[in-house]
This record gives C-alpha cells, sequence and structure tokens, in this order.
C-alpha cells in the first residue's frame, strides 16, 4: 500500500501464560485496520534486566507495514497493553503481562519526552537483535549507521543497559603497536576523557623481562596488577566523568600464560582473580584488531629500547591470546576495528568511534 512505514516491534511478557500474552498481542496488532503484520521472529527468554527476582521474560520481534504516524502507532500499542491488563505507571524494571516497543520506524530518528525512535537501547539488547536479526540483518540502526547483525556482534548473546551511576569507564585493547595509547590520548583530547594510561615505563621489572631474564616476570605481573588495581579503583571516578584506559584489565592473564611457569601462573591466577573484584569494569571495549607483522612494524618504528627484541612468534601468540578472550568475553559490548585501516592520529576517524562510544554510554 502506498505510504506505508516498515516499522519494528518488540514484545515481551514475564507474567502468566506468556506465549499465549505474545501471540494475543500480535493477534490484536494484526486486527488494527491501519497495521499490516509482515513477520514475526522466534521466541527468545530472556533473564530481567534489573536486579530484581523476577521470572524470565518471553520476547520476540514483530515486522509490520503501517500507515499510521509513529505517535498514533505508539497509542495502538498502549491500547494494547491497556486491554491486556498492563497498568499506566508501572515501577521500572517491574514484570508485566505485556511490553510493546517501537524499535524501529523506517529511518525516522525522534525525541521526545514518550517517543523516542530508534529505540536508544535496543543496541544494547541482545534478546531484541537476535529477533531483527532473524528478519533482516542488514537493517540499519539509523543512529549508529550499522547494521543490526553487526550490533549483535557486539554483544556475545548479553543484555546491557546504560547506568550512570557506575564508573563510567571506557577500554582499548590490543597487542603491542596496535594504536591503544594512540586512541586513548585523541579521545582524551577531543572528548576530554580522562586518560588512564598503562604504567609501562615506570615498570622497573619490564625491560628486564623483555630482554629475557623470566626470573622476574612474576616481578613484572604483580607490578601490572597493583598498579592497574590502584588506577581503576571504583572511587577514583568522580561522577559524571568518564575515564578511558590504554588496556583492559583481563589482558592480565593472557601475559601471565605466556610469562609465567605452571606454579607462578597458578599462584598469580588466585592473586589476579581476587583483586580483579576490587577493580572497576569498562562500560565498552574497543578491540584494535592487527596482524602480528604490522605490530612488529610499528614496534621497530617507536624504538622503545626495551620493545626491541620482541619478535613474531611472541606477537603472534598475544594476538592468539586476544582472539580466545574475544571469543568469549561478555563483560561489555566490544566494538571491534580494524587498527590497519584506520589511523588514530587522524581527527575525523577519532571522532567517528568516538561518537560510537559516547552512544554506548549515554552520553549522545
Amino acid at each position: 500500500m502506498s505510504g506505508e512505514t516498515a516499522a519494528y516491534i518488540g514484545l515481551g511478557s514475564n507474567l502468566g501464560d506468556r506465549e499465549k500474552n505474545l501471540s494475543k498481542a500480535i493477534e490484536l496488532l494484526a486486527a488494527e485496520r491501519h497495521i499490516n503484520l509482515f513477520r514475526t521472529s522466534s521466541i527468545t527468554e530472556t533473564k530481567p534486566l534489573s536486579d530484581k527476582k523476577q521470572r524470565d521474560y518471553l520476547n520476540r520481534v514483530a515486522e509490520i507495514r503501517t500507515t499510521l504516524k509513529a505517535d498514533k502507532l505508539l497509542k495502538v500499542l498502549k491500547k494494547i497493553e491497556a486491554a491486556m491488563g498492563r497498568k499506566k505507571k508501572e515501577e521500572k524494571w517491574s514484570s508485566r503481562t505485556i511490553d510493546l516497543d517501537i524499535l524501529l520506524f523506517g529511518s525516522k530518528k525522534v525525541r521526545k519526552k514518550d517517543l523516542c525512535l530508534p529505540h536508544p537501547q535496543m543496541h544494547l539488547r541482545s534478546f531484541v537483535l537476535k529477533g531483527l536479526c532473524e528478519l533482516d540483518g542488514e537493517l540499519v540502526y539509523p543512529v549508529l549507521k550499522e547494521s543490526v547483525s553487526v550490533l549483535y556482534s557486539r554483544l556475545s548473546g548479553k543484555d546491557f543497559y546504560i547506568d550512570p551511576d557506575r564508573p563510567q569507564l571506557v577500554s582499548i585493547a590490543g597487542v603491542i603497536g596496535a594504536g591503544k595509547t594512540t586512541l586513548a590520548e585523541g579521545l582524551r583530547d577531543l572528548l576530554g576523557f580522562r586518560l588512564i594510561k598503562e604504567s609501562y615505563d615506570s615498570n622497573p621489572f619490564l625491560p628486564k623481562v623483555y630482554a629475557g631474564q623470566k626470573s622476574f616476570a612474576l616481578d613484572s605481573q604483580l607490578y601490572f596488577l597493583l598498579s592497574r588495581c590502584e588506577q581503576l579503583r571504583p572511587d577514583s571516578f568522580p561522577p559524571g566523568g568518564v575515564a578511558v584506559s590504554d588496556y583492559i584489565m583481563d589482558k592480565e592473564m593472557i601475559y601471565a600464560r605466556l610469562w609465567l611457569d605452571s606454579m607462578q601462573f597458578e599462584l598469580y591466577r588466585k592473586i589476579n582473580a581476587a583483586m580483579c573484584k576490587t577493580t572497576a569494569a569498562p562500560l565498552i571495549t574497543v578491540y584494535l584488531k592487527i596482524s602480528p607483522k604490522k605490530a612488529l612494524e610499528r614496534i621497530k618504528q617507536r624504538s622503545r629500547p626495551y620493545e626491541q627484541n620482541i619478535d613474531l612468534g611472541f606477537l603472534e601468540k598475544l594476538h592468539i591470546g586476544y582472539e580466545r578472550l574475544f571469543e568469549t568475553f561478555s563483560g561489555c559490548p566490544v566494538i571491534t576495528l580494524d587498527a590497519e585501516t584506520v589511523d588514530f592520529r587522524q581527527k575525523p576517524q577519532v571522532e567517528t568511534i568516538g561518537e560510537k562510544i559516547n552512544y554506548y554510554i549515554g552520553r549522545d
């Protein structure tokens, strides 16, 4: 029909017969005069986002075509919710018979008190993105200008939400030579983030380790661990401020596996596990991927004396360690960048990355 808009509706229920509630809502949606139900995703079961003890949700996504304007469609959804017993004023994160949200309305962007398009946190919800990917993985999220399949790949199947009360930390990860510090400094200069730099220059054991004196490896690892735990103390993050670190705390175990013998590693693993619990976790991580060969070229170019003994074999092992880490990493969303095609010294490229980061942490 001429003048129709493709829209995507998120449905959720965790009270009563959840599957029946979803089916009923879809039935009521399809019965509306100005709405054509196009297709629906499969059902996904998800944990509640809040810490409250609640029943798990069933979620799915419906694709419709409608001649209604976005605000009129919202009124229809509210009408359906009310017809199914949902109260107008409910506590945030409360259980509900049915929850209906407009996720996407064409490529429209709206910022009003009662209507935000696209849905402002759908890029943080795996259960939403999974349903959208089933329907059309190439759908573009209008704000980030990226496909829903790309957004889904950043979440490792987890669901997140913006929490301004948490320490506002952005972490940059990648092998030596990937450009972590350059990007972190660019974000500091451009966006005013507080820079947290790895203390490699002050670690007295590191040059000895790179020179082949492995007897200092445990000392070096513990030095870095203590330094990072101090840098990432939650109480060191002032309210409203954002910090960017040129490392991710999880890298500790990658290096420990390479440097330490089995007895040292087991001791370090226990110390690391206890101390990491005291640190702030990142809200988002940017993983800079680079080939070991290219990383070695950059290391030789920057000529840090203690790095000149680093060989390709060591970088290949580091690369494997980082790849394994991010295959299963689920602590926060991860934006993966090809560090060989992006120049972090160029302001426009840092601006593009900064815009994405700000959106993920709720500073758009």
